[in-house]
């Protein structure tokens, strides 16, 4: 029988998890799940698929009026929506893919959503100067501007990842593996965890 391959990827801002979840998808011939959960969680909450990127790895209130892009006032206008059920409506998402085949998530706390199912849980990490020089040049900002931009980031994936699961975002042991892709880049990183989810037999 085929074994049901799950990743769940956790990455430092600026330290290259988006890359290294696209090359794991590419070798091991299994999608890679990011904006697509936003979609798929919007479709099923009824709520627009902007007002989920907006919300993306946040915790805090949105008004209805936010929601529907509403600029009148109306009788929804004070109405608000806790995160709490964005992060639901996001979970039931990444529940409901993970069952129906193999699959490689980004962010998200799916490593602790998916915490029942047998996965291959990795934090991607890296030096705050390497990060610093990604960001930059990606974004065209200065050095200053990046490594602001990373901290604040960086603050709001950890109050969202420690609120909803009652844990501690890029602690170890979290995860099965912990990797510093500044050492072996985008590609040596993704053949690394390839090797080690092998040799574990969760891969």
């Amino acid at each position: 029988m085929e074994k049901h391959i799950l990743i769940n990827i956790g990455r430092q801002f600026g330290a290259g998890g988006k890359g290294v979840a696209a090359a794991l998808g590419e070798r091991l011939d299994i999608p890679v799940y990011d904006n697509e959960l936003l979609q798929k969680a919007a479709e099923e909450s009824g709520f627009s698929p902007a007002f989920f990127k907006k919300s993306d790895e946040r915790r805090r209130l949105w008004r209805f009026g936010n929601l529907f892009g509403l600029n009148r006032v109306s009788s929804y206008a004070t109405s608000a929506i806790d995160g709490t059920e964005l992060f639901k409506y996001q979970s039931e998402a990444i529940r409901d893919i993970a069952r129906q085949g193999n699959a490689i998530f980004l962010g998200r706390a799916s490593d602790y959503i998916l915490r029942d199912m047998e996965c291959l849980d990795v934090f991607i990490c890296a030096p705050l100067k390497d990060r610093v020089s990604r960001v930059s040049e990606r974004s065209g900002m200065s050095r200053e501007e990046a490594e602001k931009y990373i901290l604040k980031k960086e603050k709001a994936r950890a109050d969202y990842y420690n609120f909803f699961t009652f844990g501690n975002w890029g602690v170890a042991s979290n995860y099965d593996l912990c990797v510093d892709s500044s050492m072996l880049g985008i590609e040596g990183t993704a053949d690394f965890i390839i090797d080690f989810g092998r040799r574990t037999g969760l891969l």
